[in-house]
């Protein structure tokens, strides 16, 4: 089968990314990390992956059984960390669990030491100031992080390339009046409003990305918008024009193109500051509901308990490391895209 061939300059840009060996590194790195974060249901839990009993096989991870399907006297969902259950489950069979045995939400009540507790081998990161285990912790919340970033990246990017479109294109009053609501609305006092918001409805996943999306879709407007705004009178947009191409088609085929390849640079700055934002409105306690991971609720617990200082530092490394990543990965996107550099140079 012949191969695909690409077009010289989608080769160029691709030769310019892995030139840049730092981004090409972090891209590499962040991908690694954000994949096995996918997995944390499979890698901390406090449920067994796979349990064999009488000679059934079952699956916690998957789906609630009952203690009486292991012998036990309940019909409630099993407490696989309650010792008479395991050792039911041991004499009929046998569980694999997962790398760290504990949920986000399990509290260790084992401790040899008030909570938080330091750095051990059953809790390999410590605990928090209610016995969670920080480690699984960190996984889950890297991953709502991520998902909550990559999410409100792609809404805001939508609305604000095809608000850009709009003012670009047609330009006269709607470029002027679409410039004076968003100067009213960027200057809307973002933070007291999502308090405001915060106290009326309880936030959750889906309420905070519809309210940051309210704030976040104008990043992308500007570039969006002067693209359009230099490539309307260019000649083949006036041909496309001159055949009868409605407007729709003129914006979607002939000039959103070169306008996303300006869009596309911004896009991991976006997502930086999108995870950024997340992060301030946990540590800030108007976030994500209560006892959710979070790398925000984290640094609080840091802030909260000196005296623990491996909640406050475990926290600031992962987000340091999170953010300089995006940072170093917009930066090669940023050179692939530069006409006056050359691929092909380490």
């Amino acid at each position: 089968m012949a191969k695909t061939a690409r077009s010289p300059i989608a080769e160029r840009r691709w030769r310019n990314f892995k030139a840049n060996r730092r981004g090409w590194g972090s891209l590499w790195v962040f991908a690694l990390l954000f994949f096995i974060s996918l997995f944390a249901d499979f890698i901390a839990n406090d449920r067994p992956l796979i349990i064999s009993y009488d000679h059934q096989l079952y699956f916690p991870v998957f789906q609630n059984y009952s203690e009486k399907t292991f012998g036990g006297e309940f019909e409630t969902n099993a407490d696989y960390r309650d010792p008479l259950v395991m050792q039911k489950i041991r004499e009929k069979g046998w569980a694999v669990w997962p790398i760290i045995p504990y949920g986000y939400n399990t509290i260790n009540y084992n401790l040899q030491m008030p909570a938080p507790s330091p750095p051990a081998m059953e809790n390999w990161l410590g605990t928090d100031d209610q016995g969670r285990d920080v480690m699984a912790r960190l996984i889950y919340g890297f991953r709502i992080s991520v998902l909550f970033g990559l999410t409100l990246t792609l809404f805001s990017s939508i609305l604000g390339v095809a608000a850009g479109a709009v003012q670009g294109y047609f330009g006269g009053w709607i470029d002027l009046s679409f410039q004076r609501f968003i100067e009213i609305w960027s200057g809307m006092p973002t933070l007291f409003l999502l308090i405001i918001m915060s106290s009326l409805v309880q936030p959750n996943f889906w309420w905070l990305l519809i309210l940051l999306l309210l704030f976040s879709w104008m990043h992308l407007v500007g570039v969006v918008r002067a693209e359009f705004l230099r490539t309307r009178n260019f000649d083949y947009v006036k041909a496309a024009r001159a055949m009868g191409a409605d407007n729709v088609t003129i914006m979607v085929r002939h000039i959103l193109p070169n306008a996303l390849v300006a869009a596309l640079t911004y896009l991991p700055f976006v997502l930086n500051g999108a995870i950024t934002t997340l992060t301030a409105l946990d540590f800030l306690g108007f976030g994500l509901p209560p006892g959710s991971p979070s790398l925000g609720e984290l640094l609080s617990q840091g802030k909260n308990n000196l005296q623990a200082p491996w909640l406050g530092i475990t926290a600031f490394v992962v987000l340091a490391l999170m953010l300089s990543l995006l940072i170093f990965i917009g930066e090669a996107v940023r050179d692939a895209f530069d006409p006056r550099k050359q691929g092909g140079k380490a």
